[in-house]
């Protein structure tokens, strides 16, 4: 069977039609990822911090260069006073469902992107880990979470809140979850797919949160 391509400029694509067949397959040309040229261009014309730079030196997609990505924190938009964070904790597993992994999850509710995260239990002590990660600029603008109890513990900054969801305030951070949930499937709670590894689940959350940082770059 005789294989046909042709290519569309406008598309950046290419049409692959098998000879005798009415299948039609269409594969991208290029496999870098758009949020990465997107930094390059910005980072290339001054329109973002610094720090940011050494990131575009990075071709994003795939295990191994997720290992190599750097911190997520060099992806990030200077805080401002008047940023809020939203706080929350995401239920995963690795291997089998009785072996829980939280995902704690911190969402500036301005820039939509995700300033951290730590993987671990729902204990004082991974709380607190979670919190340290946290740049310290963004670490003095209000913050707002559930009512689980290690966060009053923990977060004595004066500016923190216990909400419920009715209220609204942690409805961004709650609707990424979703977001998470919906493009990987180690993530849903009802699945076939699953981490079996904490290495693995680690990074493939590393390497999303750090495409869904940079995709919010203008």
């Amino acid at each position: 069977m005789v294989r046909i391509v042709r290519e569309t400029p406008s598309t950046n694509a290419r049409h692959v039609v098998l000879a005798g067949s009415s299948k039609r397959f269409v594969k991208a040309r290029s496999s870098k990822n758009w949020s990465s040229r997107r930094l390059k261009n910005a980072v290339r014309h001054g329109g973002l911090p610094e720090p940011l730079a050494s990131a575009t030196k990075l071709p994003l997609g795939g295990l191994k260069k997720a290992q190599s990505l750097p911190d997520i924190v060099t992806t990030l938009l200077p805080a401002k006073k008047n940023d809020a964070l939203e706080l929350d904790e995401l239920w995963s597993f690795v291997y089998e469902k009785a072996q829980k992994r939280w995902v704690w999850i911190a969402l500036c509710r301005r820039t939509r992107q995700i300033v951290s995260f730590f993987i671990g239990d729902r204990s004082e002590k991974t709380c607190r880990s979670f919190w340290n990660l946290i740049p310290k600029k963004y670490r003095k603008c209000r913050s707002f979470s559930d009512f689980w109890e290690t966060y009053s513990k923990v977060i004595d900054t004066g500016k923190h809140q216990l909400v419920g969801k009715e209220s609204g305030e942690t409805s961004h951070v709650e609707r990424w979850n979703n977001t998470l949930r919906q493009r990987i499937c180690r993530f849903v709670r009802k699945t076939l797919s699953f981490s079996k590894s904490d290495e693995m689940h680690e990074l493939y959350l590393h390497l999303f949160i750090f495409n869904y940082n940079v995709s919010l770059i203008k």
